[in-house]
């Protein structure tokens, strides 16, 4: 293994594989990493947002007209009283998967946001999108004019603290299309994005996601690739991440 960064502009500690088919590039224009792996791209600003914005994005996500955002404990919240609460610009939703005919809430919150007509299924739940606002339509428009390309739809998730998770999977479904462009963008507490080979797990990355960061996954990523983000007991605060997609609404 070898340090990402040996010229590191920024105090960075994470590696990727010595070996070929890495690739790390410095992008002036996009402030980033432009990263070649095996079958895969990927591109990385640690301070895309900056702290400002950030702050801003925090607050914004959280914001409801019952609760004080900065003193509530999210984590005491029940599931099913998530849906009740009077958030201000986001319509949180407690997903539920049925697991050994098991009804479960996921180890999140989710909302999805988009042009009409891009829906999106996953994991056997089915999301119609919610109409843009002003605050995320400001985050996709920066997104897109750095990353070049369109998206017509959001992802948000609420990991309210590291005992919420996502396990290990793709972003491959059909409505996506063929080698989709996805861009994460993150507020709040540091977490861990891994990625691994399809055909051979043992072969890891892990990226720590930070209050600002984007991460964009592209090339032939999703289908050569897994990710999750795994629980970390010692994470007490909430993380957001902004999944940008394109969805194929002609299908």
């Amino acid at each position: 293994m070898t340090s990402l960064f040996p010229h590191s502009r920024s105090t960075l500690n994470w590696l990727v594989p010595d070996k070929p088919g890495y690739r790390v590039e410095w992008n002036e224009k996009a402030h980033g990493y432009d990263i070649t792996v095996p079958q895969g791209q990927l591109f990385y600003s640690e301070d895309f947002f900056n702290k400002s914005w950030s702050d801003r994005t925090l607050e914004y996500l959280q914001e409801c007209h019952d609760l004080d955002w900065r003193s509530i404990d999210w984590r005491s919240v029940p599931a099913d009283q998530f849906e009740k609460i009077h958030f201000k610009n986001i319509k949180w939703t407690q997903d539920y998967i049925k697991i050994y005919g098991k009804r479960l809430p996921l180890p999140r919150l989710t909302s999805w946001y988009g042009d009409p007509g891009a829906a999106y299924s996953y994991s056997g739940i089915k999301s119609e999108p919610n109409g843009w606002n002003e605050g995320l339509n400001f985050l996709r428009r920066k997104i897109e004019a750095a990353v070049g390309h369109r998206f017509n739809c959001v992802l948000l998730n609420w990991y309210r603290d590291g005992q919420d998770s996502l396990s290990w999977h793709a972003d491959d479904e059909p409505e996506l299309g063929i080698n989709p462009t996805i861009a994460s963008a993150n507020f709040g507490e540091t977490r861990d994005f891994a990625i691994r080979r399809r055909d051979d797990p043992t072969t890891r990355i892990t990226i720590p996601l930070m209050h600002g960061t984007l991460l964009v996954m592209g090339g032939e990523l999703q289908s050569h690739w897994q990710h999750s983000v795994p629980k970390r007991a010692k994470t007490k605060k909430s993380r957001f991440n902004l999944t940008f997609r394109y969805i194929e609404t002609d299908l």
